[in-house]
């Protein structure tokens, strides 16, 4: 009879908030993912922008702002 190998621990000591006991070696990597950018559109901004904006709402506010601008020269334009 063929033994079976022993499992294999990895220590987490290089991270002091993962214990030795979580075991992920089972685990599917970024099995979520493609789910949570389905309904999320992220973008990430310049730090010199970022500056300008502390929140999401502040940049929506400031795109919808733009957007009704260029909308509004659009039909000028026409």
């Amino acid at each position: 009879m063929k033994e079976k190998p022993m499992k294999l621990t990895t220590s987490n000591q290089h991270d002091p908030d993962m214990l030795d006991e979580y075991d992920f070696s089972e685990g599917i990597r970024g099995k979520y993912a493609e789910r949570y950018f389905v309904d999320h559109n992220l973008i990430q901004l310049d730090d010199d922008v970022a500056k300008m904006f502390p929140d999401a709402k502040s940049v929506n506010d400031a795109l919808r702002a733009l957007g009704k601008l260029i909308a509004e020269h659009q039909k000028k334009a026409l």
